[in-house]
């Protein structure tokens, strides 16, 4: 059933305008700016009530703007969002996965340098009444967005684009295409009486590690069938986000995933390794996760015949599970006796540390007809107080830096919080999918023989730049 959370604020704003005051000696253009506006926003994590605070607040200034929130399913959302700009009616804002950039680059606009938006304000005198004020304000700038968040948020936002007026000579400059609010990273999940069966009283902190206690964990019977997993790794599709471990992997390894155009390079050794080592970090990376789906190696803990690797968590099959923040709240309610653990993301010892960020961001649809107000409601959450607002609600680490320290104790999101200063992601091509594709059958191609690790490699790689 299809679930719609929708929020009309319309009623207030009418009420507000009707009591606007003096508006008849006020510029045409403040007279213009204050006329009643719909935001449309369509979401896909979040429901209207973790933005409830921010709309309110953005309202008590603008009580001429009313906000049309819809939440839709994961399942539905692109197909539905992609049809509703075609057809001239989709949302004002809408949320775009951190790998859509690219893909969404001539559906939406860049931050404008100042926005001009009415706000409303007491007259001066004695008698003070309502009327309304035109401001131009510049939005957050460039130096501000880079210091304000993570560093992931500048390369998977910042883009240049060409900002002259039709008939005007290009004037390409670097602008942010959206705003984040939440940054997520992937974790280790753990089941506690699993491990303590096992008598391992913490939890791996480098791969190293991670394989030992993968085989204290595993169980086989006589015929080699798994009766307990240690871990839910190796095979592409009944893993979640198997591509992001393999990419932590690559990552980690030393693989540059892109060169400094964002042409895939994976597959090569890169600059810094050559004369160090035989082979790209890549081969290495792919072996290594798809040994644990391999019957012959000793850290065999995995196939294809298991369920979701979540599902198998919940039911206690498998000790560990690779997941992040947006997990927790459904395998606590799947599994409220699970003895639930969390840590950080396995590291490669000796090497820098390195994470994955998954997250989405709020852009402005280059189609909308209210784009300054639109953005200057989401410039609103960059402002500190509003986004801790909305993280306390939405319980998801912050995208925000300045807010991070604070959540590091939180044991639901502390862990993702404490990795999103090293977390990067790598695609900036026109087809996500395409590009998830190809690294899975990279998975499915190792695993199975199809092609050897150095094929397979490489045609992952040429099959992630027809992307491009």
């Amino acid at each position: 059933m299809r679930r719609f959370f929708q929020r009309f604020l319309s009623v207030a704003a009418l009420l507000a305008l009707a009591g606007q005051g003096c508006t008849r000696a006020l510029p045409a253009e403040t007279v213009a700016a204050s006329r009643p506006v719909t935001l449309r926003i369509w979401s896909v994590v979040d429901d209207f009530d973790v933005y409830q605070s921010a709309i309110n607040a953005f309202r008590r200034e603008h009580p001429n703007v009313s906000f049309d929130f819809r939440r839709l399913r994961l399942e539905e959302y692109e197909a539905e969002l992609l049809d509703a700009l075609a057809e001239d009616r989709g949302p004002d804002i809408f949320m775009i996965h951190n790998t859509w950039t690219n893909k969404y680059l001539t559906k939406i606009t860049p931050m404008p340098r100042q926005t001009a938006t009415a706000y409303r304000t007491l007259t001066e005198g004695l008698k003070k009444e309502p009327t309304w004020e035109l401001r131009t304000e510049p939005t957050i700038s460039l130096t501000q967005f880079r210091d304000t968040f993570a560093d992931a948020v500048s390369r998977d936002l910042l883009r240049t684009v060409n900002l002259a007026a039709e008939g005007q000579p290009p004037s390409f400059q670097e602008r942010p295409m959206g705003v984040p609010v939440s940054v997520d990273t992937l974790a280790l999940y753990y089941n506690k009486d699993l491990l303590n069966a096992a008598g391992i009283p913490t939890p791996p902190e480098n791969w190293s590690q991670f394989a030992d206690q993968v085989k204290r964990l595993t169980r086989l019977d006589s015929q080699g069938t798994i009766l307990q997993s240690g871990a839910a790794i190796g095979t592409a599709y009944n893993v979640e986000r198997s591509t992001d471990i393999l990419t932590a992997l690559m990552l980690q390894n030393g693989a540059e995933m892109t060169t400094a155009d964002g042409v895939p390079s994976f597959h090569v050794m890169p600059a810094a390794l050559r004369g160090l080592r035989e082979e790209p970090p890549s081969y290495q990376a792919v072996t290594f996760y798809t040994d644990f789906a391999n019957p012959q190696r000793d850290v065999y803990t995995w196939n294809p015949n298991f369920p979701n690797s979540m599902d198998a968590f919940i039911q206690g099959r498998t000790a560990f599970f690779f997941g992040y923040s947006y997990h927790y709240d459904t395998i606590r309610a799947r599994g409220p006796r699970l003895n639930l653990g969390i840590s950080k993301l396995p590291q490669i010892e000796g090497n820098p540390v390195k994470n994955v960020a998954n997250y989405w961001y709020w852009a402005v649809s280059r189609k909308s007809r209210n784009q300054d107000v639109a953005w200057r409601f989401l410039n609103s959450l960059t402002n500190a107080d509003v986004a801790q607002g909305i993280l306390t609600a939405s319980r998801r680490p912050a995208a925000r830096k300045s807010l991070l320290s604070a959540q590091l104790e939180d044991e639901q999101v502390g862990v993702f919080a404490s990795q999103v200063l090293t977390a990067v992601s790598w695609y900036r091509g026109q087809d996500p999918e395409a590009m998830e594709a190809a690294l899975q059958q990279l998975i499915e191609d190792v695993r199975l023989g199809t092609r050897d690790v150095q094929r397979a490699v490489i045609f992952a790689a040429n099959q992630v730049a027809q992307t491009y």
